[in-house]
């Protein structure tokens, strides 16, 4: 299995986040994991269209966007005009939520969706087709540097098998506590995508931390 690493940006140094971007990028990281909060769905407030603009300036990377917000068909449009490569709703927030895949897939977008820790994955069987991205989330969205729920692994063995069942090759991705200690076996478990932040922008040299990563989950050095 291919595995792809995803850099937070929400744990980076804002004022240097160019920097931080290219860091990553020469550490061998596939893809810039954006995540952007509104207060409401999530207690905590990050970014918007105009930081996906900027950083579409600063990189080739996919940029990877979860939109942890309320109403997120007002918005997917803009995320896409400024770049975005993925645009992840959350099962949560999505009224429509074939609707709103299909309309993310219609700006060239990849169409993700996400599931809270208390969210079933069984919940989107029936669009188990459309989803180009399924993102498990392994600690309560709102904030970086949470303790990973244990409980995902099976969650993320069940996303695998859901999208396996409707003959799906996309991806499954984990987002939260993830560390080069639990990188090999959140990809035993299924994970193609591993989004990290403290575990890569606290470190010194962010570059190295993501190939460190990529090394962890793929059990290469």
């Amino acid at each position: 299995m291919t595995v792809k690493i995803a850099p937070s940006i929400l744990a980076a140094d804002f004022a240097r986040l160019a920097e931080a971007v290219r860091a990553v990028e020469a550490g061998g990281a596939d893809q810039i994991h954006v995540d952007v909060m509104d207060g409401h769905f999530v207690p905590n407030i990050t970014v918007g269209v105009p930081v996906v603009a900027s950083l579409r300036k600063v990189t080739s990377l996919p940029l990877d966007v979860h939109l942890m917000i309320r109403e997120p068909d007002r918005y997917i449009d803009a995320f896409a005009d400024a770049g975005a490569s993925i645009i992840t709703v959350h099962a949560e927030a999505a009224t429509h939520l074939h609707r709103t895949l299909t309309r993310i897939r219609q700006l060239k977008a990849r169409a993700g969706v996400a599931i809270n820790p208390a969210t079933p994955v069984e919940s989107l069987r029936d669009i188990a087709d459309h989803i180009d991205v399924l993102l498990v989330m392994s600690v309560n969205p709102g904030f970086g540097g949470q303790t990973f729920i244990e409980r995902s692994y099976e969650k993320i063995t069940a996303a695998r098998a859901l999208l396996n069942q409707a003959r799906n090759t996309g991806d499954v991705e984990v987002d939260g506590g993830v560390d080069e200690h639990n990188a090999a076996k959140l990809v035993s478990a299924g994970a193609s995508m591993l989004v990290a932040g403290v575990s890569i922008f606290s470190k010194p040299d962010a570059g190295a931390a993501a190939r460190a990563l990529r090394q962890a989950a793929t059990g290469t050095r």
